[in-house]
């Protein structure tokens, strides 16, 4: 009876893997060996997930790696893993960003601007996620979905335009999410918090109505933005919203669907180092090619969100 479950079980296990492969196949991988000497690049939360792999990633290609975190300790010990696993001394540094501050934003500017002189790629990768029936505040009271996703990554990148037009060629890569899709932006209560309301994909929808934007105020520049969808990965983003039983609940979707922090970097590598992405800019990107979003994106709601984040920002630092 055991040897027959056996031989039952190995050719369903080799079958699910397989299924699993051939998936993995259709989600992309950055093929580029660019090289990224004398660059310099800023990505925000890099100390864990996908941050992290696209910072190996470009400091193997001899880029010189801004890890922007909140914890600088672990943002250390992440250059210390790195590498530990690239068995190489590399170009990195540890650097406290805290996008929840205002204030924070514009000392890591500061300290940035005061040491280098050019910035040629910047990575607005970090995240959160909270449960829909949580509401919490940044640290200048606006709702902590808007307030980091979208508001904190704005006033980082608008604060470093200068420099990174002056660094022409450069790129600036916004992480967003296909849930993009499920999101609303209503211009007149970017600032209600509101329960029961998917703040996330509010927020990931910001960011790409920001990337929009931002291509059009930089044409001709030689600054590039992207806007990119890693698809669903396996990191830490969701820590506020998992409990226990859903690892168990979703398991069987997992095995087909989520991604690996590494496979999930594939795409901002790509954007952040394919030649042939020079002339194109405000676009979204998944699995290392163009992505055509269900959402009808208009002109007018970029303007708009550009000129609120600017106020809003305006408001609490005045």
């Amino acid at each position: 009876m055991g040897s027959n479950l056996i031989i039952c079980l190995i050719p369903a296990i080799l079958v699910l893997f397989g299924l699993r492969k051939l998936r993995e196949r259709s989600w992309g991988f950055c093929k580029n060996n660019t090289t990224l000497n004398n660059k310099v690049a800023i990505i925000t939360g890099a100390n864990s997930g996908i941050g992290y792999e696209v910072a190996k990633e470009l400091a193997s290609r001899n880029a010189e790696v801004i890890l922007a975190c909140r914890n600088v300790d672990l943002a250390k010990k992440a250059i210390m893993r790195i590498e530990k696993e690239l068995q190489k001394k590399l170009k990195l540094r540890a650097m406290e960003l805290d996008l929840a501050s205002l204030k924070s934003i514009e000392q890591f500017v500061s300290n940035v601007q005061d040491q280098y002189p050019y910035i040629h790629i910047l990575i607005n990768n970090a995240g959160l996620a909270y449960p829909k029936n949580e509401i919490h505040l940044t640290e200048n009271n606006f709702e902590m979905h808007f307030g980091v996703n979208h508001l904190g990554h704005f006033y980082l990148t608008t604060l470093l335009l200068n420099t990174l037009r002056k660094s022409a060629p450069s790129r600036i890569i916004i992480v967003s999410s296909s849930l993009h899709e499920k999101g609303e932006i209503n211009i007149d209560s970017l600032e209600t918090v509101a329960q029961g309301k998917n703040l996330y994909a509010n927020s990931k929808l910001a960011n790409i109505y920001f990337c929009k934007e931002l291509a059009k105020r930089a044409k001709s520049t030689g600054l590039c933005t992207y806007a990119v969808c890693p698809g669903w990965v396996y990191t830490s983003l969701f820590r506020h919203s998992i409990r226990w039983y859903h690892y168990i609940l979703v398991a069987p979707i997992a095995f087909f669907f989520m991604r690996s922090p590494k496979q999930g970097s594939q795409t901002i590598i790509y954007c952040a180092t394919e030649p042939s992405l020079e002339n194109q800019t405000g676009l979204l990107y998944r699995n290392c090619a163009s992505y055509t979003s269900r959402v009808k994106f208009d002109d007018d709601t970029a303007s708009k969100l550009w000129e609120k984040s600017e106020y809003l920002i305006n408001s609490r630092l005045g």
